[in-house]
């Protein structure tokens, strides 16, 4: 049943990515690349053998191990230690599977293994049967990088991005939604599964929901999400969360908040009520470091999706803004961008940096075309071009943002920047009541490039 579904989805969606949109014409030493080939990524192992493996971070010390397998016999156990072919430990989990329509899922197999050691090596079997697979944890301090990209899909660009990331020593990937690009053709999930393997069972990757996770159909499936819930879970439940779609996780002295665009998101929401209560709980002095993730921008000047994030914009602005989070990524529109220092629309040294990196490669292309630049332009960066970002954090005070665009086999540092985290200002904290006995550092935000 699975091989009919694709055939039609993958032809379906190659006619779609086929067709070329206009090129933008900005002037820029760099030819924009239009949409590629999607990339059909098959199975051939064996129904027992574990397929579509990634891994997730379960609090401090522990990993979620995810896999799919055609056996509905086969066992959710991971086997590991820390020698090759040699499982000191072993955890057993839960499975689940779903049904869309005349589709049905694998066995989805979720393991959580544990405790583990930070900046170690470990190597694990699932299902006590396949191929061995290996991931390195985090640190437990800084230096730490992650790794940043959005709107992702499966074609030859997102296989370049991908390429282009697995050449950097990384410790986390995040990923602002729009992850598969299936759009309710669910084989396109197992596509997905199996061609981010590689990347995805070596290093944890963090996700949020994208418009393209969504996959409501009206009366049969109302709430939609089934796919991403099931096949991509996330630790909400150690953040106080309720949904898959919102949640915190902390690592290496950052607190990283996944916020869900597509969930109820004003003041008398749970969503809203738990982003208050888990900003209420952040400690700057243990968690300097405070990150944010959106799919739609709040800030945007390109013309696709514009004004889409503002309604959560005004419902949870003031929320970040007052807990001082240093950075905000955001995906959705297939460009890249970043912005000031900003807070209601107005340039703010105490706000945070917005990010937009909708750009990892998927099949609708880039959004070509950007409002002209003004005078008083709050956009200081910003270019259709696929690629991926690193955020490395070098310490309690500074970080190295880089852009790097996707050219063929090349991989172009485009933009850069370094930061400074808000906990340490003066000025950005001297009023922040619950914050009154942090140690302060002076530093000077001028010299951010």
């Amino acid at each position: 049943m699975e091989k009919s579904w694709l055939t039609v989805s993958f032809h379906l969606l190659t006619i779609l990515s086929s067709i070329q949109l206009p090129r933008s014409h900005a002037s820029s030493d760099y030819s924009r690349q239009p949409p590629r080939r999607l990339i059909f990524t098959p199975h051939h192992r064996s129904d027992s053998d574990p397929q579509q493996v990634h891994i997730s971070l379960v609090g401090r010390d522990r990993m979620k191990v995810s896999w799919i397998t055609d056996d509905k016999s086969a066992r959710s156990i991971v086997e590991y230690g820390k020698m090759p072919g040699k499982y000191e430990a072993s955890a057993t989990g839960e499975h689940t599977s779903y049904n869309y329509f005349f589709y049905s899922s694998g066995k989805i197999h979720h393991v959580e293994i544990g405790p583990l050691e930070a900046g170690t090596v470990y190597y694990y079997r699932c299902g006590g049967s396949g191929q061995e697979f290996y991931f390195k944890t985090p640190p437990s301090s800084f230096p730490i990088e992650f790794a940043v990209v959005g709107d992702l899909g499966q074609t030859e660009w997102t296989a370049s991005t991908l390429t282009h990331v697995n050449r950097t020593n990384y410790d986390v990937l995040l990923l602002p939604g729009d992850l598969s690009y299936a759009d309710s053709h669910q084989p396109l999930w197992d596509c997905f599964g199996r061609l981010v393997e590689p990347y995805a069972s070596h290093r944890p990757w963090m996700v949020t929901e994208g418009n393209h996770e969504i996959e409501i159909f009206p009366i049969i499936y109302p709430d939609g999400f089934k796919a991403f819930n099931s096949r991509w879970p996330m630790p909400f439940q150690e953040s106080g969360s309720t949904s898959n779609l919102y949640y915190s996780f902390e690592v290496a002295g950052c607190h990283v908040i996944m916020l869900g665009s597509y969930a109820e998101f004003d003041e008398k929401s749970a969503q809203y009520k738990w982003l208050k209560g888990d900003l209420g709980k952040v400690d700057r002095r243990r968690t300097p470091w405070l990150i944010v993730l959106i799919h739609a921008p709040w800030y945007n000047t390109n013309l696709a999706h514009k004004g889409e994030g503002e309604s959560m914009r005004k419902a949870m602005e003031k929320l970040l803004y007052e807990a001082r989070v240093d950075v905000v990524f955001a995906g959705h529109v297939h460009a890249y961008e970043r912005f000031t220092r900003v807070y209601k629309n107005k340039a703010d040294e105490c706000g945070p940096i917005h990010v937009t990196i909708g750009d990892g490669g998927n099949r609708e292309g880039l959004a070509l075309t950007f409002e002209k630049p003004t005078s008083a332009s709050l956009s200081v960066y910003r270019e259709p071009s696929f690629g991926h970002g690193r955020l490395r954090i070098l310490n309690q005070t500074h970080a190295f943002w880089s852009w790097h665009r996707n050219n063929d086999s090349d991989c172009i540092l485009a933009d850069s920047l370094w930061l400074q985290s808000l906990s340490v200002s003066r000025q950005c904290t001297q009023f922040q009541q619950d914050q009154a006995s942090l140690p302060l550092v002076s530093v000077n935000l001028n010299d951010e490039l």
